[in-house]
C-alpha cells in the first residue's frame, strides 16, 4: 500500500506547479494519496492514477499573473525571460520578467539575486513585475517564447542566468554519535567565529528539543522532524547572510541530504558544510557521562543510535573530525578553516 501522505522537495513541488500551469507533463511522484510541500502544506491528491492539484503556495499560475496585470491596466504585455540585458534602453516601459527556477523554492537566494538585478531597471522609471516560473531540473523546458505566450505576453527578449547566487551565509551541521563531542566542538567553533567578527547562531540539539521541538518524542519520525526543523531555521539564518552552527545527532543520510538541499536552496550552492565528528562508538561509550549507553545496552532505551538503531556514516561530509588524542580547540579550528573559506 502506498503511503497516505508524502512530502515533496522543492523540485517536485515545482514540477506539480508546472503541471498545474500547463507547462509540463504529469510529474513522476512517489506513490501516495496526498502530497505536501516542504512546509507541510497539502498541494495535491492522487486517486486512480489522476493527480488533482489543490494548491501550490508561492507559485503563481500564468492565468493569475495575466489577470493581475490586466487589473493594473496592462492591455499589451511584453515579457523578458531571465536577467536584464546589458543595455536596457530599448526595453518597454512596462515589462513582465519571468525567471525560470529549476528546482528552487520561490524565495530562494538565487531567485532573490536575479530579481534584485532588475531593481535598477525599475528604479529607472519602468514598471517591472518579476515572476518566478517553476521548471523541472534535467527535463526539456519550454522556450522563452512559450513561457511568454503562456502568460499572455509577447516576448521582448531573454538572457539566461545560472541560478548560483549566494548570500554569504553558511550552515555548519555537526553530526555524530551521542557523546562524540559535537556540542562541545560546536560551542568552541561559535566562540572562534565571534572572535573573527562573524554573526553566528548556535542551534544545539538538546537546547532545540526544549524549544523548537518541544513535544516531539524519540521515534524515527520525530527525530527526523527535529533535524528538519533545525535545518529549516538554519537555512533562514544563512539566507540572510548569517552563520548557523547545528549539533544534532542526525543519524540518517536521507534527512541530512534534505537539510543540505533546503540550505542551498535558500542560501546558494556551497552554503552547507557537513561536519562528521568521527568519534568511535567505543570512545563514546567510555565517556558516557549521562549513562545513556549503559541504559541502552541494558535495553532501557529503545532505538538508541549506535546500539539498537543505526548511525549512517556520512559519505559526503566536507569535514571529518577525528577527536582521538586531539583537543577541543584543535577540532574546532579544523572546522573554522572550512567555514571561513566558504563564508564572506
Amino acid at each position: 500500500m502506498p503511503e497516505t501522505r508524502a512530502r515533496l522537495d522543492d523540485a517536485q513541488t515545482a514540477a506539480v506547479a508546472r503541471y498545474r500551469s500547463g507547462l509540463g507533463p504529469l510529474p513522476d511522484l512517489p506513490p501516495a494519496g496526498e502530497y505536501e510541500d516542504a512546509q507541510g502544506v497539502l498541494v495535491a491528491t492522487a486517486a486512480g492514477g489522476d493527480l488533482t492539484v489543490v494548491e501550490v503556495p508561492r507559485w503563481e499560475q500564468p492565468s493569475t499573473v495575466a489577470e493581475q496585470l490586466h487589473d493594473r491596466g496592462w492591455t499589451e504585455v511584453a515579457a523578458w525571460v531571465g536577467l536584464p540585458p546589458d543595455d536596457v534602453a530599448g526595453l518597454p516601459q512596462r515589462l513582465l520578467v519571468l525567471l525560470p527556477a529549476a528546482g528552487l523554492a520561490p524565495d530562494s537566494a538565487a531567485l532573490a539575486g536575479a530579481a534584485a538585478a532588475w531593481a535598477a531597471v525599475r528604479d529607472g522609471g519602468r514598471d517591472v513585475v518579476v515572476v518566478p516560473v517553476p521548471v523541472t531540473p534535467g527535463a526539456p523546458e519550454a522556450g522563452p517564447e512559450e513561457l511568454a505566450a503562456t502568460h499572455g505576453a509577447s516576448l521582448a527578449g531573454s538572457r539566461p542566468w545560472s541560478g548560483t547566487a549566494r548570500t554569504g551565509g553558511t550552515v555548519v551541521l555537526c553530526t555524530g554519535l551521542s557523546g562524540a563531542g559535537k556540542s562541545t566542538i560546536a560551542a568552541r567553533l561559535v566562540e572562534l567565529l565571534i572572535e573573527a567578527g562573524r554573526t553566528v547562531t548556535l542551534l544545539d540539539g538538546d537546547e532545540v528539543r526544549h524549544s523548537l521541538s518541544a513535544g516531539l518524542g524519540f521515534s524515527k519520525a520525530d527525530r527526523d522532524t527535529n533535524v528538519r526543523r533545525i535545518g529549516w531555521v538554519a537555512a533562514r539564518i544563512a539566507k540572510h547572510g548569517g552563520i548557523a552552527v547545528c549539533a544534532p545527532i542526525a543519524p540518517y543520510a536521507e534527512v541530512r541530504a534534505d537539510v543540505r538541499r533546503e540550505v542551498e536552496a535558500q542560501a546558494g550552492p556551497g552554503s552547507f558544510i557537513l561536519v562528521h565528528v568521527a568519534t568511535s562508538l567505543a570512545d563514546c561509550e567510555a565517556r558516557d557521562r549521562k549513562g545513556l549507553y549503559a541504559r541502552a545496552r541494558a535495553g532501557e532505551i529503545p532505538a538508541f543510535t549506535g546500539i539498537s538503531d543505526p548511525y549512517e556514516t556520512p559519505a559526503d561530509a566536507e569535514v571529518a573530525v577525528q577527536t582521538a588524542g586531539r583537543s577541543i580547540d584543535e577540532c574546532a579550528r579544523q572546522v573554522l578553516e572550512a567555514v571561513l573559506s566558504r563564508s564572506s
